[in-house]
């Protein structure tokens, strides 16, 4: 099992959208999450940094500039999407990823507090 570390630029990404309110609180992850198609043409016309700025989590024994070192997407390249924060929380923790699922908590919480203001 890879031994993930918090991706910064990430956690940095979702909590700018969550206060821009860029956020989807209504449709379920598995509905929005981005195709292998979507994930080529955000890296093709934006860039490797791009793509993993939607991850809150990397692998850094995987290769630099593949999908495989990003994991816990936590939305659409657009907005952050609520059920992927539910589903990276769970994830991580049924996996013993504290620190992800610390990151993916905070996140919640920060969604959950701009959606009820």
């Amino acid at each position: 099992m890879p031994t993930y570390r918090v991706h910064q630029a990430g956690v940095r990404t979702a909590r700018q959208l969550i206060d821009d309110g860029r956020f989807d609180d209504r449709t379920e992850w598995s509905h929005a999450a981005p195709d292998a198609a979507a994930a080529n043409r955000v890296i093709d016309e934006e860039g490797f940094e791009a793509f993993a700025a939607w991850h809150l989590a990397e692998d850094p024994d995987a290769s630099e500039g593949t999908k495989g070192r990003y994991a816990f997407p936590f939305g659409d390249f657009r907005t952050v999407n609520r059920a992927a924060l539910i589903h990276a929380k769970q994830r991580a923790s049924q996996n013993d990823h504290d620190a992800i699922e610390e990151a993916a908590d905070d996140l919640l919480q920060r969604l959950d507090r701009r959606r009820g203001s």
